[in-house]
């Protein structure tokens, strides 16, 4: 049985892909109350971690805090959601055809594909396209 997959439109996540990943983890680990889960990144120059950010009750993930570097260099240092597609080809040729751009992308994460574009009033995000269901 395979876990139900997030709505198309909805925002599946939220990233903040910053220079100083641990000062900004402890910056809201104090500010909000969030718990922290390490996340381990493999990149060929060495694996790093990434933060989950977790609601502390329960320990759901609702937010990442990851290191400018690696599968992450290049993504714009704000608040970036992702928001699920159906086809991440169609969308983003939807995006340039439209007069936005594509940023950075697409990527590949196991099965599902990412990439982040700019709309054409220069605002950022992110578009996630989770792959085939699993049955």
């Amino acid at each position: 049985m395979s876990a139900p997959q997030q709505p198309v439109g909805s925002i599946g996540w939220i990233d903040l892909t910053i220079a100083d990943a641990v000062t900004v983890r402890d910056f809201y680990q104090a500010v909000v109350g969030w718990t922290v889960q390490p996340l381990t990144m493999k990149d060929p120059a060495g694996d790093y971690e990434d933060f989950v950010m977790q609601v502390p009750s329960d320990g759901r993930g609702v937010t990442g805090i990851c290191h400018a570097r690696g599968s992450n260099a290049g993504q714009p240092a704000v608040w970036l959601p992702y928001v699920i597609v159906v086809n991440l080809d169609d969308s983003m040729a939807a995006c340039t055809s439209r007069g936005g751009k594509v940023l950075n992308g697409p990527r590949n994460m196991g099965k599902a594909r990412y990439c982040v574009i700019e709309d054409p009033a220069g605002a950022k995000l992110a578009l996630y396209d989770p792959g085939p269901a699993e049955e």
